[in-house]
């Protein structure tokens, strides 16, 4: 295994609740309304698009709270589409999705690294998801899409999602939760269980040599188990449309917490008209790795949705 990749599989247990590392394959469970979601299987060829080929993405610098925050803009109309990695990761984990993502919508395409990761610079001490909402407001705000965004969150960042559209509600048309970190996972038992593998996580990213990811994930970790005590009672607001989509392997190896997993995403999308869940077929966590096309999909329909 590679040093980038063990700190992949390190940053899934701090931040999506992985146990156990590596995968477990789903069992077609059911949602929580009875019916079984809906899997996306195969590649869809894409449709045609007279819209021409998207530029470059700009680098745009946003200054929030003492820090400097890297934001990668792709022009276009509204709805404007923004991409948020999960733990672990900057806003290259989006760089195979966003032309193609920005040819077919023609919408602005928005991506950024969150503090500590890409080219952002670092803010000492724990992590803390309200500062994560401060700097995706202070960017969007600066780039002025603060109305009909598409926001993309992918496993941590679904935190980040969570109480942004608490928040600021207004702001989003319509959300595609990419098997994201949701409250309803994060039982006492659950933390506790976390917490003690966390432990141990933390210890081996400690051995290594210390980069701003392996600082990162270790702010996190500091954080882990108030944090999430405190997700568990939040809710999403009924006014803002979302897709989940959950991958056939959840980020787990047990059973019990692959089935929490599945059951909290099940439970989120029963909770209100607006939201639906799809499975995302022969996919690991990693689903925009994965299956872009089920991603893209979702996303260009969502955008359509909200428009």
């Amino acid at each position: 295994m590679t040093e980038n990749s063990r700190i992949r599989r390190t940053a899934a247990a701090l931040t999506a609740g992985t146990i156990l590392l590596g995968a477990l394959t789903a069992c077609g469970t059911s949602d929580a309304s009875g019916s079984a979601p809906a899997a996306a299987s195969s590649p869809a060829p894409a449709p045609p698009s007279a819209i021409p080929p998207a530029a470059d993405p700009t680098l745009r610098m946003v200054r929030n709270g003492g820090h400097n925050l890297a934001f990668h803009v792709t022009p276009g109309h509204n709805p404007a589409i923004v991409l948020d990695a999960g733990g672990g990761a900057d806003s290259s984990y989006w760089k195979d999705i966003v032309p193609v993502l920005a040819k077919d919508t023609g919408s602005t395409i928005i991506t950024y690294d969150r503090a500590g990761m890409g080219a952002s610079d670092e803010v000492p001490g724990p992590w803390k998801v309200e500062d994560a909402v401060s700097d995706l407001e202070a960017g969007l705000t600066q780039l002025g899409a603060t109305h009909d965004v598409v926001l993309v969150s992918h496993s941590l960042a679904g935190e980040i999602a969570t109480y942004f559209v608490n928040k600021d509600p207004q702001w989003v048309a319509g959300s595609v939760l990419v098997d994201a970190s949701l409250p309803n996972f994060y039982t006492d038992s659950e933390i506790a269980k976390i917490e003690a593998a966390n432990n141990a996580q933390m210890a081996e990213l400690q051995k290594q040599p210390s980069t701003k990811q392996t600082r990162q994930l270790l702010a996190v970790a500091a954080s882990y188990g108030a944090m999430h005590r405190a997700y568990h009672q939040v809710s999403w607001p009924d006014t803002v449309p979302a897709t989940v989509i959950r991958s056939s392997k959840t980020p787990f190896d047990t059973p019990d917490d692959a089935q929490l997993w599945r059951d909290a995403e099940a439970q989120f999308a029963a909770a209100a008209p607006n939201r639906t869940v799809i499975v995302a077929d022969n996919s690991s966590h990693d689903i925009p790795l994965d299956r872009p096309d089920v991603v893209l999909k979702a996303i260009d329909e969502m955008a359509k949705q909200v428009s």
